[in-house]
């Protein structure tokens, strides 16, 4: 009996065993098929060669110049171009009706993997999130870019752009100095006190803790995109990278995780208080920052913890610190390359403001027309994210080609914005293609500096204020030359897009009003 039962075991173990092994083989089989079919659709794509396994990751293991290069030189395969990143497909496009079928989709909204690498900074905030959380967020932070809101920013766009004429001033002698870091920190300034309502005083620290660890954590993230053999954790960690990263993610994490206690405990103080005196702190009498928006949207709407906060808070220091310092040096740039443009600048400002040395007002920056072009115009020329990024997560057919699901469309910006189709000489800067005549001819997607569609940049209106305000309080009080020609400009495309070199500019005083 006892042998009978043994003899059955063996064979009901030898059974599942080989169903076991029979499931496994058919998932993998399954896999495999899969795999192949999604190989077969990317591989229908124009493209550069690539290895097995490593895929194209050898072509883009180049130095941060090189890189960017790189990727704008794989344009001559085609206006959709595949390339792998390890096992990794990406579809790379540059013309508007590729990027409408990204950029306009309600399904097509899941951020690339690429951006997980920001995850441990930035958790899972409007810029990261996806889904449910994605909407629900992006829905309640929708009110705090109003207008009404916005228009109590100026008097910070003003203060923290006068303390930087009061250092360029020193700078005003028409010898060659890089401007770059000037702008960076006046920016860096300004979203500090309206994100936080914190004053780091950058311009007058520039070797804080803090403003270190945003440059280094930017860096250590570009790297680590580029390079598919660092992007496991455990590799990362094994390489030797994670120690100063997460050394980064401490001092900021520190730092946002104070300003919301301070905070909130002013917050809950005020409530304490009679109506007047709880206008006076945290009301109509006192400027509201980003996170007094949030403390007042976790005690009334939902509810936010503190981590969750510290998410929105960090996204939009982030969102807003390195973009706005980017255009603003790309503007300031490209107006000290063409003299007869800036004096047209001058010519505004001076109609607006004349030899007086008062703050912009909001009914100066509706009259900004021509600065404001020659922004937009900047950011078309040098766009400050020059790529935009998804993950599908349903088959989409992009210039007649079926892209499947997994694969990473990265819209090219630097180069959509280049299509002589929609803008003729294409690397001639001319504010003038932004009057409204002239926008009405163009494909809407054929200029997204801020993306476009549903997950368009929330703070496009905030971000093109504040460049408006840094960039005439420099244009009232100086004249621009730039030292570098646009064919000698070696750039960088990181996250941000930045001359390799900084900016180096000759500044000459137009008055003594500075």
């Amino acid at each position: 009996m006892a042998l009978l039962l043994g003899r059955e075991f063996v064979w009901w173990s030898s059974l599942a065993s080989y169903s076991l092994a029979t499931a496994c083989l058919a998932l993998l089989l399954a896999w495999f098929i899969k795999r192949q079919q999604k190989v077969w659709l990317i591989e229908k794509l124009p493209g550069p060669r690539s290895l097995p396994i490593l895929g194209n990751a050898l072509d883009v293991n180049v130095a941060p110049r090189e890189l960017f290069q790189k990727v704008l030189e794989f344009r001559e395969f085609g206006k959709a171009v595949r390339i792998w990143l390890g096992v990794n497909p990406y579809v790379l496009v540059s013309e508007a009706r590729s990027a409408e079928v990204l950029l306009s989709s309600q399904k097509h909204l899941d951020k690339s993997r690429d951006y997980s690498f920001l995850h441990p900074w930035l958790g899972t905030g409007l810029l990261t999130s996806t889904g449910r959380k994605w909407h629900s967020r992006r829905k309640m932070l929708t009110p705090a870019f109003h207008f009404k809101i916005l228009e109590d920013f100026v008097e910070v766009f003003n203060s923290q752009s006068h303390k930087m004429l009061t250092k360029l001033k020193g700078k005003a002698d028409g010898r060659p100095f890089d401007v770059f870091p000037f702008i960076t920190l006046c920016t860096l300034d300004i979203i500090c006190e309206t994100a936080m309502g914190i004053n780091i005083n950058a311009q007058d620290n520039s070797d804080s803790e803090y403003v270190n660890a945003v440059y280094g954590i930017g860096a250590l993230v570009q790297y680590r995109q580029t390079r598919p053999w660092i992007q496991p954790d455990l590799l990362f960690r094994l390489f030797g990278y994670a120690k100063q990263h997460d050394e980064y993610l401490r001092i900021l994490h520190s730092f946002s995780y104070s300003a919301i206690d301070n905070r909130r405990k002013e917050y809950q103080l005020a409530k304490l208080k009679d109506k007047e005196e709880d206008e006076d702190v945290i009301g109509k009498k006192r400027r509201l920052a980003f996170l007094d928006l949030l403390l007042n949207y976790s005690e009334t709407q939902t509810s936010l913890s503190n981590e969750d906060i510290r998410e929105e808070v960090d996204t939009f220091m982030f969102e807003g610190h390195d973009t706005t310092a980017a255009a603003l040096n790309w503007s300031l740039y490209l107006l000290g390359c063409h003299p007869e443009i800036q004096a047209k600048v001058h010519e505004e400002l001076d109609s607006l403001f004349g030899d007086s040395d008062r703050p912009v007002t909001m009914a100066d920056l509706r009259e900004m027309k021509y600065t404001e072009n020659c922004i937009k115009e900047a950011l078309r020329l040098f766009p400050s994210v020059p790529f935009l990024a998804r993950e599908l997560r349903e088959e989409a057919v992009i210039n007649n080609y079926r892209i499947p699901v997994g694969t990473t469309v990265m819209v090219v910006t630097y180069r959509l914005h280049r299509d002589p189709e929609q803008f003729p000489d294409p690397e001639t800067f001319d504010p003038d293609r932004f009057l409204p005549e002239n926008v009405a001819k163009r494909h809407p997607y054929s200029y997204v500096p801020f993306s476009a569609g549903p997950r368009n940049c929330i703070g496009q209106k905030f971000a093109l204020m504040e460049e408006k305000i840094v960039l005439s309080s420099i244009m009232r009080h100086f004249r621009v030359e730039n030292t570098t020609r646009r064919e000698d400009l070696r750039i960088l495309g990181e996250l941000i897009l930045r001359p390799e070199n900084g900016n180096m500019v000759k500044l000459w005083p137009r008055s003594a009003k500075v």
